[in-house]
């Protein structure tokens, strides 16, 4: 019977479900010495495939060794020297039609060895240093038609052998993309992209949009989903490829939390109008309601005679869709400011809930029921945006406010707001730095090709957001031309659009209450997946930090979901809302994508990185890749920083200004997330052992290389590792 052991280039141990049993075959307490020379694979004529690639004649192991049927994972076969055509023919007659994993029989024998001898053969254990007898599992895997393998692992002595549990992995490739493009297509993509499009010089402004987007947007968007594909871990436990950048990890999982508190009020909101929506006649179309004020008017400004001027106060004159927002929903004539926020409405509260329950029941078993739901929340947006823009199309003034969204102003691009704006959309736009690109791919087969997966859904993304301004845009000139106003006039961003513009355009529409429903519900959909995606950015991210909430991921989910709810009912205000909005994911999202780009282009090195994502998808990226990378992309991102610290403004809602005190709060809220970063690089490089230099090696050096550090290989310190691209 034929004993080897590996030389240590397998990559790991083979993974099994059950810890194998020791009598299974003859052989049983057989002592046996390794050999690093006996290391072989054999092919499927009985050739022994040394890991040198050389081909011997070899003796087929006989009947009476294939024993054990144990159920392993196929891919952790030692696959790094077993030929595509070996493992394809080995596949097929391995494989249960009733199981997803394969049966394999097995040979364990059990030998004992000193350290010092198996060091060049096996894995080392966690403790390499400790002295003492070893045991080492040797494993022979045997197929009908003669392809072998074999494995060994180092164990202790008294150490049961504890199964490294697999991690799940979305059910199909679709559910990951449709979570990446529901998460990244949110409701900006409705509210802010066509303002910003008219704003800046129509279809001007898609040339440094699109600039931006080639330079910066697409190639953060692909490093952020290679670097959760290839280390499988959170936003936090991805840094193990350079521990004293940890601290990002866990900004980026406070942002998603800080987002979180108001982003969900926003659902709230929209259910509020949904529900509000089953009625014959929609709520904001007239001024004798409850809530309305004397300043209520039905007709615009400009549509008024002298008379009327007389008779009303113009300055405060208010539209019935914008009385029932602030004063129907959120009640704003009864508060003096953010020092005056009042006690939660039942109604609101009650829609926050079931947005809660919505959000846990999507996300408590992870990818498999999330990855069920976006198939409805990413795709019902589509379906809605369609039919708005066959309704809004057909509408008088549809078409002069197309053309005031696209009209093309070159001289506007002179201008360094207009460059500013579409720096700063490209960075929340897509989503990147949130976390959730990283957790969603976390979950991919380890394969995946991922570099597709980047272009694809940042196209799909920025398609989504032009084709909805056509969408807004035709429902605005048919508004300027009702009320003879001006589009400037009715052009708006931000809850105003969604929440009064476009709800009293509805309103006017033959079936208003069936368009309404609608068009709620695309903003629920729109909502819903985004939010999903930040929540399980948290989740994720604290789960893969801490191993044990594994096992209590319901637990755990429901305590996250259960806190945002508790804080989110004093954000349910307007005056919470914009202050979050304003500083919670500002600059610090933009200054955490910044460390994030450092972290990987530079320390952790752009050649590591590509070699990382060719054991991924076969081949290196490509060099536009790598100098955006290393250069372009953190030279941006530095760039935007700067001018959002340089042109920062304090935040007002209407012609409310936020106190000082308002102002200082909402600072606190962002560095305290871009505190993370130097809190947690102070606490690693404190904790670390050895010299200045030994703790700034270990504090730079991926962890798996860290046996390296005590050689004195740190690439880190060489000059060849800045320069490479």
């Amino acid at each position: 019977m034929s004993r080897s052991v590996h030389d240590g280039r397998c990559p790991g141990p083979l993974v099994t479900e059950r810890p194998l049993p020791v009598d299974c075959a003859e052989g049983h307490g057989q002592e046996a010495e390794p050999s690093p020379e006996a290391c072989h694979r054999r092919g499927p004529r009985g050739d022994s495939l040394s890991s040198r690639g050389a081909v011997t004649k070899s003796q087929p192991l006989t009947s009476e060794t294939a024993a054990c049927p144990l159920k392993v994972n196929p891919d952790v076969l030692c696959a790094s020297e077993v030929t595509e055509s070996v493992k394809r023919e080995l596949r097929p007659s391995l494989e249960d039609p009733k199981s997803s994993t394969f049966v394999c029989p097995f040979l364990m024998i059990k030998a004992r060895a000193p350290v010092g001898q198996m060091s060049s053969v096996v894995a080392p254990a966690k403790d390499s240093k400790a002295m003492g007898p070893k045991e080492v599992e040797l494993i022979l895997v045997k197929e009908q038609n003669g392809v072998q393998f074999t494995n060994s692992t180092l164990v202790n002595p008294s150490q049961t052998i504890i199964e490294s549990e697999e991690r799940e992995t979305w059910s199909k490739k679709i559910d990951f993309l449709l979570s990446v493009i529901g998460f990244a297509v949110d409701l900006a993509n409705v509210w802010r992209f066509p303002y910003l499009c008219y704003k800046n010089g129509g279809g001007a402004f898609l040339v440094p949009y699109l600039f931006f987007m080639v330079i910066a947007g697409m190639p953060l968007f692909y490093m952020e989903l290679a670097l959760g594909q290839f280390n499988r871990e959170g936003a936090a436990g991805v840094w193990k490829i350079c521990p004293i950048f940890k601290g990002v990890g866990f900004t980026v999982i406070l942002i998603s939390l800080y987002v979180g508190f108001f982003y969900n009020v926003i659902i709230a909101w929209a259910l509020h109008y949904l529900f509000s929506s089953f009625t014959t006649e929609l709520p904001w179309i007239h001024c004798n309601n409850s809530w309305n004020s004397l300043n209520c008017s039905e007709t615009w400004y400009s549509n008024l005679s002298s008379l009327d001027a007389d008779a009303i106060d113009n300055t405060y004159k208010t539209t019935p869709a914008a009385e029932y927002f602030e004063r129907g929903v959120l009640h704003l004539h009864q508060s003096s400011g953010i020092n005056d926020l009042g006690l939660p409405r039942w109604q609101l509260t009650s829609c926050l809930v079931v947005v809660i329950v919505l959000l846990y029941f999507s996300l408590w078993k992870g990818v498999k029921t999330s990855g069920k739901v976006v198939w409805i929340t990413a795709t019902m947006p589509y379906f809605v945006l369609t039919a708005l823009l066959v309704r809004g199309v057909t509408l008088p003034g549809a078409i002069d406010g197309i053309k005031a969204y696209l009209s093309v102003d070159f001289f506007r691009l002179c201008e360094a707001s207009v460059w500013i704006d579409a720096a700063t959309q490209i960075c929340f736009s897509l989503g990147i730095g949130f976390g959730v690109l990283i957790a969603f791919s976390s979950y991919n087969k380890f394969s995946n090709n991922c570099y597709r997966d980047a272009i694809i859904t940042t196209s799909v993304n920025s398609l989504t957001s032009f084709f909805s301004g056509f969408v807004i845009f035709s429902f605005l000139g048919y508004m300027s031309q009702k009320h003879n106003v001006a589009i400037s006039d009715v052009a708006k961003d931000g809850p105003g659009l969604i929440f009064i513009i476009y709800p009293e355009a509805i309103a006017t529409l033959p079936l208003s209450s069936v368009w309404a429903v609608i068009f709620f519900i695309m903003l629920l959909t729109l909502g819903i997946d985004s939010a999903m995606g930040g929540m399980e950015s948290v989740i994720t991210g604290v789960i893969d930090e801490f191993k044990f909430l594994h096992r209590h991921r319901e637990l755990f989910t429901l305590f996250i979901v259960v806190s945002t709810f508790l804080i989110s009912l004093f954000c349910g205000g307007i005056y919470v809302f914009t202050l979050l909005d304003h500083f919670a994911a500002g600059t610090s999202i933009l200054f955490g994508v910044l460390i994030e780009a450092i972290g990987v282009a530079w320390f952790y090195g752009v050649g590591r990185f590509s070699d990382d994502i060719e054991q991924m998808i076969g081949h290196r990226p490509g060099l536009y890749w790598r100098l955006c990378w290393k250069f372009v992309s953190p030279c941006f991102l530095l760039f935007v920083v700067v001018v959002s610290i340089v042109t920062f403004n304090p935040p007002n809602y209407g012609n409310y200004i936020f106190p000082e005190w308002a102002n200082i709060v909402g600072w606190i809220i962002a560095i305290s997330s871009m505190a993370m970063v130097p809190i947690y690089a102070t606490y690693k490089f404190c904790r670390l052992p050895g010299s200045f230099r030994e703790k700034l090696a270990y504090a730079i050096t991926p962890e798996k290389e860290h046996e390296l550090v005590d050689s004195g290989e740190v690439r880190q310190f060489t000059i060849r590792h800045w320069l490479m691209v």
